[in-house]
């Protein structure tokens, strides 16, 4: 293994983070699994959806889908630990950056007050060729500029009429499946929670045009990661302090 190709362990002293994401399953495709790890340490993550994923299945009206995603995430998230799930009423495939959604990201971020963001990858790509879509691009922005925000009160001074105080205790941002990796998560001991998370994502991905198999994988990317990580499975992030 070449010495560049490692990754570091990220830091885990912290006590609570805050998972932002754009839609319900985001978080199932390896972050999951180190949110379990975390959560058996008991770290406090709460989780906050941008959209209910309404546009995500294409044999079904958008109305039931949301209802359906929505219900399949709070399983999901309880399969790790995580009891908070929060959805914002963003449309699906359309999330615009902007001013409202950083306020509004901003709020739960005063409201939950967290060590630490997870964030999505906001990078045109994954890496190679695979192009990254815009919602995540945009939720990831967002989540980025409403981490600053959220401690500095005179930006969206509203958020103190509604009795939110300023919180500028995020010092990390930890950003899962970034085109270039530098640090990583042993999961070996929570990757089979990982995958019941994911499998809770039933209707989702019955609807998938591809056959998917959750457990298949969750340990292939994550014996991969685990290679460079000196462990069994592994779940790799970026890292950004502020």
């Amino acid at each position: 293994m070449a010495e560049e190709s490692k990754l570091l362990k990220l830091p885990e002293k912290w006590h609570r983070a805050l998972a932002v994401a754009a839609h319900p399953d985001d978080l199932e495709y390896g972050t999951a699994s180190a949110i379990a790890r975390w959560t058996s340490q008991g770290k406090e993550v709460f989780y906050l959806i941008v959209t209910k994923g309404e546009a995500g299945i294409d044999s079904i009206k958008p109305e039931e889908t949301a209802r359906l995603r929505v219900q399949e995430e709070i399983s999901s998230a309880r399969a790790v630990g995580v009891d908070t799930v929060e959805f914002l009423d963003y449309k699906d495939g359309v999330v615009e950056y902007g001013l409202p959604l950083r306020r509004d990201i901003a709020r739960v971020i005063r409201r939950h007050r967290p060590d630490v963001i997870i964030n999505g990858n906001y990078e045109m790509t994954w890496g190679g060729g695979s192009f990254n879509m815009a919602d995540h691009r945009s939720v990831g922005i967002a989540a980025l500029d409403a981490a600053r925000d959220a401690g500095n009160r005179w930006i969206f001074p509203e958020l103190l009429e509604e009795g939110y105080e300023p919180w500028d205790g995020v010092k990390m941002i930890f950003i899962s499946h970034p085109p270039k990796s530098t640090h990583a998560v042993d999961v070996t001991d929570s990757i089979e929670r990982g995958v019941a998370s994911l499998r809770e994502h039933k209707v989702y991905i019955d609807n998938l045009s591809q056959n998917f198999d959750p457990e298949e994988y969750l340990r292939w990317g994550a014996a991969e990661t685990g290679e460079r990580a000196g462990c069994e499975y592994a779940v790799a992030f970026g890292l950004l302090e502020l």
